[in-house]
């Protein structure tokens, strides 16, 4: 049972600090904190992603992604490349030069909250945090999986 609380505490505490970073951070660019991990993939991927790319990228939902991608191209942080015959969801979504500066600063943040959230933590014992939160994640996902299956009744 101590392992239950210290692991819920633990990443309910992680989530919101990191939803209120978001929040500040981003609304000091005139942005919201949902745009953050939006503009961070769409710089490591110059190519561009789709609506469905980054719902897998960034864990959220067609809906919120579709919201986010209407808010960053009504700021003219992105634009979208229509192949001919491509849908609006099926279009890459491109960073434009003024979202590049965005994606820049964005990136320069979210290196700063990394390091001072890493502080006194080796680099040895980082990697195994990361491998283990992973090794639970996917655990959680299986077991999330497992209830789906069982609501619908197979």
């Amino acid at each position: 049972m101590e392992r239950f609380q210290l692991l819920s505490k633990g990443v309910s505490r992680i989530y919101k600090q990191m939803q209120r970073l978001k929040k500040e951070y981003m609304g000091e660019l005139g942005m919201k904190g949902t745009h953050v991990m939006c503009l961070y993939y769409l710089s490591r991927y110059p190519g561009g992603l789709t609506a469905a790319e980054l719902c897998e990228l960034c864990g959220e939902d067609k809906a919120g992604i579709s919201r986010i991608l209407s808010e960053l191209e009504q700021g003219e942080i992105l634009r979208y490349d229509f192949p001919e015959g491509k849908k609006r969801y099926r279009a890459k979504a491109l960073l434009t030069e003024y979202g590049q500066g965005y994606a820049l600063e964005v990136t320069r943040r979210i290196l700063e909250v990394t390091e001072r959230a890493g502080q006194g933590i080796s680099r040895e014992e980082r990697e195994i945090f990361y491998r283990v939160l992973g090794l639970i994640a996917d655990n959680l996902d299986e077991m999330g999986a497992d209830l789906e299956k069982k609501e619908r009744g197979q």
